[in-house]
């Protein structure tokens, strides 16, 4: 996303703003999701992971506001176990196609499941997880910027991949 030149906010659901992701990456937030209720996003993305989608789950705040993003039609997306571990939890599935990880596929309704990499139903973006998560992204960036800086993305992401370009992390 801040490839794609717009602003991120990292928020975190705990009371301190680093937390550590599975794998023990550590990530710092930029702030606490108890100060971004008020706001307004273009695009609210979960990421996955068992233990933190449950941690995601179980925020009063952070549902509210991601009720809010799909009931204003708002774009909103989430990757690996976080379709079916927060988003079905909180109804934000409802009557829309998605996919998630293999491990967590039986937990989607079956008429509504998709058994794809990625899938965009409206405002929704679902996809299975960490080998998926640059197609995510583009299709993000695709559904906020259009097809051409999504294209720019892939390709720069791509070259960097292959050791073509030199890749700065934020």
């Amino acid at each position: 996303m801040r490839r794609a030149g717009t602003e991120v906010t990292v928020a975190s659901v705990e009371k301190e703003l680093e937390i550590e992701a599975s794998g023990g990456t550590r990530i710092v937030a930029d702030t606490s999701i108890s100060t971004c209720a008020d706001q307004i996003f273009d695009l609210v993305a979960f990421p996955g992971g068992m233990y933190g989608s449950a941690r995601l789950r179980d925020c009063k705040i952070l549902q509210e506001i991601t009720s809010k993003q799909a009931e204003e039609k708002r774009l909103y997306g989430a990757i690996c176990a976080a379709p079916a571990v927060t988003f079905l939890h909180w109804g934000l599935l409802r009557r829309k196609h998605s996919t998630c990880h293999p491990a967590f596929m039986e937990k989607l309704p079956t008429f509504w499941t998709v058994k794809a990499n990625i899938h965009i139903s409206k405002e929704l973006t679902t996809s299975h997880g960490p080998v998926t998560s640059f197609e995510f992204s583009i299709a993000l960036v695709d559904q906020l910027f259009g097809e051409s800086v999504a294209k720019d993305i892939d390709e720069l992401l791509s070259r960097a991949e292959l050791g073509l370009c030199p890749l700065h992390l934020v």
